[in-house]
């Protein structure tokens, strides 16, 4: 069973391309795992409640009736609708599975088991499959059997806490990281079990929580907590321990420096014509710098108020000192630099119109990367496609 798909644009070949996932997730993080192994080639089987499908598909923004949001996260895959209660149905999952490389869930622990498809019969029947599943607090520990979401788990992971200005309510950070970073690690865990598989011949159970991937991401705060035994809190827009590397007002607007190496500090205060700085004993050094980091920030504020955010860009950017525009949206999908690595891709949907999305950043030297992807499919909408498929190599 392989990747004939009737979609009117096809995802090019990739190196996943030999590769069959039968998808059992909803909503964000299993289906942003399962949407980088489609962008990669995978062919990919969305398996769907009868009747009312991805949950995702009445979470908006809606044109035409249909979700965007269900659109982006699920575009170039395949649909069938099974009730896994049904024997039918049944005898369908079985006969995909059967045939899959990866079959990636993120029901609550011991769901998929209360149907018969738990790991340890999954791994009896096919040996070879490699079983993913994404949780909100994994399959162990006592939280195991708790549902998630999104703000739990950043709440839970620490990241509310370092999130916002210093006094200021505890804030989410502006996209679901709770999912997303569950989804990329089940997808890198997926490949790992493949690699693994290419050498033992045996699939793995690659389990990922929600939780655990916030905490994988506290990088420099855990390090600071360990080192210092100090609980790190929000600090705005600044680093903890770098600067300046934050936003700064200028005349304008407010734009971003990092800069903080003591050479990409000295040719900012030479952009700045602000030797003085350079010569004061409280910026000398990086942990200088960072120990008085919001006095330096006044300062070059000073400098900064002189000019237009977009001049002292353009100069900050040729004495080559890291900086950037603090885009919103809009500004992302205008910015010349994503359009040219084709970060802004675009289906054609045969009801809601054509919709832009984000690319796949991830880029393979000799493998296409084109600006169009084939849709999400409709609730069952491959049904009989892949029963065909499957009548044909069962004959």
């Amino acid at each position: 069973m392989r990747r004939a798909m009737p979609d009117p644009v096809k995802i090019p070949p990739g190196p996943l391309d030999d590769l069959v996932v039968v998808d059992l997730t909803r909503v964000l993080a299993g289906p942003y795992c399962t949407l980088v192994l489609a962008e990669l080639g995978a062919r990919v089987i969305k398996v769907e409640r009868p009747g009312h499908g991805d949950d995702a598909r009445e979470v908006g923004p809606f044109i035409r009736g249909k979700s965007a949001y269900f659109m982006s996260l699920n575009r170039g895959k395949q649909s069938i609708a099974l009730d896994l209660a049904v024997a039918d149905d049944r005898a369908i999952f079985e006969k995909l599975v059967a045939r899959a490389d990866v079959l990636v869930e993120n029901y609550r622990p011991g769901v998929l088991a209360k149907h018969g498809f738990g790991w340890e019969a999954l791994h009896a029947r096919w040996p070879r499959l490699v079983l993913a599943s994404i949780s909100g607090f994994g399959q162990t520990g006592p939280y195991a059997s708790r549902p998630a979401f999104d703000m739990v788990v950043q709440a839970m992971g620490g990241v509310m806490s370092l999130t916002g200005w210093p006094g200021g309510p505890p804030t989410r950070v502006g996209t679901s990281i709770g999912d997303i970073t569950a989804g990329l690690f089940g997808a890198i865990g997926v490949l790992a079990a493949l690699q693994e598989r290419e050498r033992t011949g045996l699939g793995r159970h690659v389990d990922v929580a929600m939780l655990d991937s916030q905490v994988a991401i506290l990088e420099n705060a855990i390090a600071r907590f360990a080192a210092t035994g100090e609980v790190p809190g929000p600090l705005g827009a600044r680093h903890p321990s770098i600067a300046p590397f934050a936003a700064f007002r200028a005349r304008d607007r407010y734009l971003v420096i990092a800069a903080g190496h003591d050479a990409m500090f000295g040719r900012l205060c030479e952009v700045l014509d602000a030797a003085e700085l350079v010569a004061d004993a409280r910026f000398a050094g990086v942990q200088d710098r960072a120990r008085n980091a919001d006095v330096l920030g006044v300062e070059l504020e000073k400098h900064l108020a002189a000019r237009d955010a977009a001049d002292w860009l353009a100069r900050l950017a040729a004495a080559g000192v890291p900086c950037g525009p603090i885009h919103d949206v809009a500004g992302v999908l205008a910015d010349p630099q994503v359009r040219a690595r084709n970060m802004i891709v675009s289906v054609d949907d045969p009801v809601a119109g054509r919709l832009e999305m984000p690319g796949n950043p991830i880029k393979l030297d000799g493998r296409a990367d084109p600006v169009t992807r084939p849709p999400a499919p409709e609730l069952d909408a491959n049904r009989a496609s892949i029963l065909a498929e499957l009548e044909r190599e069962d004959g």
